[in-house]
């Protein structure tokens, strides 16, 4: 049911998706869906916890998780881009139910949605630290981190609506946007 309903929210938006639509490609009777999700609100949100939980799975298993021993921490920044992008292009509908449709329905599902952000954000911020061959304050990794997070985002969009466009070639490019941040030295200014 959670896949149907994905592929429903995530194509048509919360508002056009019918729990008859969401039972018919399911498989199963609209009754069925809503003896198991009490409402549409209801499965909108398993939807967007699950398809959160499964980014972040998937950010984590390519990053190693934080202090991975061995891997030099670029590679280890690469890999969680690598996989956030490989994810999200994997999955187009999952991604716009978690980056579009959860922002622009209001609460609760805002508030999935801000979640999943701080998650990816501090887990980026880890990321970033272990990364820097610079003077980078913790300020500025989790100002770094907001910024990488929101390209990410940005990239994943760019990713999904162009052809030929490869979860690679979006890695590649925030990296690149990405390296120069974490390896400079700067003056600071009080």
């Amino acid at each position: 049911m959670l896949d149907a309903a994905v592929r429903v929210f995530g194509r048509r938006g919360y508002r056009a998706a019918s729990m008859e639509e969401i039972a018919e490609l399911a498989g199963v009777s609209k009754p069925l869906v809503y003896l198991y999700l009490h409402s549409k609100e209801d499965l909108f949100t398993a939807c967007l916890r699950r398809e959160a939980a499964a980014l972040m799975a998937a950010v984590r298993a390519g990053a190693g998780g934080p202090g991975k021993g061995g891997v030099p921490v670029d590679e280890g920044l690469w890999a969680a881009l690598m996989a956030f992008f490989t994810h999200t292009t994997g999955n187009p509908d999952g991604w716009a139910l978690l980056h579009r449709q959860a922002r622009t329905h209001g609460e609760p599902f805002a508030a999935e949605a801000a979640t999943l952000r701080t998650e990816l954000t501090d887990h980026v911020t880890s990321l970033i630290t272990r990364a820097s061959t610079g003077p980078l304050t913790p300020r500025e990794a989790t100002a770094l981190s907001h910024a990488l997070v929101g390209a990410a985002e940005s990239l994943a969009d760019w990713a999904n609506s162009t052809p030929a466009a490869t979860p690679e070639e979006a890695a590649r490019t925030l990296l690149h946007l990405t390296r120069p941040a974490l390896s400079s030295p700067r003056t600071r200014r009080r």
